[in-house]
Order: C-alpha cells, then structure tokens, then sequence
C-alpha cells in the first residue's frame, strides 16, 4: 500500500517548454518571417526548442517569452519647451 504524501509530481520539462508545441512553420507565420529566421534562433540558441524524435518543435510559451524580451517601450515626451 504506498501514501500519498500530498506533494505534486516532479516536473519534468522547465517552464518554457509547457504548453502547446509549435512547427518552425507555426512559429515563423506567428513571427511573420521566413522559415529561416526560427530556425536560425533554433542553430544559435536564442530559444528554447525540444527535440520530438526527429522533429524541432518550439514552445507557445518559449516563442511568447522571446518576443516579450523584445519588445522595447515607447519614451513619452513632455508637451512644452524642456528646461
């Protein structure tokens, strides 16, 4: 008889590779770019990616977390003459 120690499964994968898989083909119309741009992020390293059998597969959660890193925030200006 085994108990139940209340605590959840150990996760495997890290955060950034839960959720729905992306092709390179999904992940390039959602960048609107070439095919080649994900798959050059996939050669350098500059995104997660998991490997299914011989497929390359980028995580929702990766691709969101890429673009978020940037985005790059509008500088408001003041109406009138500076000081």
């Amino acid at each position: 008889m085994t108990k139940k120690s209340g605590h959840e499964p150990a996760r495997l994968l890290p955060d950034l590779a839960q959720g729905r898989l992306l092709t390179v083909q999904q992940a390039a119309e959602r960048l609107n770019t070439s095919v080649r741009f994900p798959r050059r992020l996939i050669e350098e390293r500059r995104i997660t990616f998991v490997h299914v059998g011989r497929n390359v597969r980028i995580p929702e959660a990766a691709l969101e977390a890429f673009i978020a890193a940037g985005v790059v925030e509008a500088i408001t200006t003041r109406k009138g003459r500076a000081a």
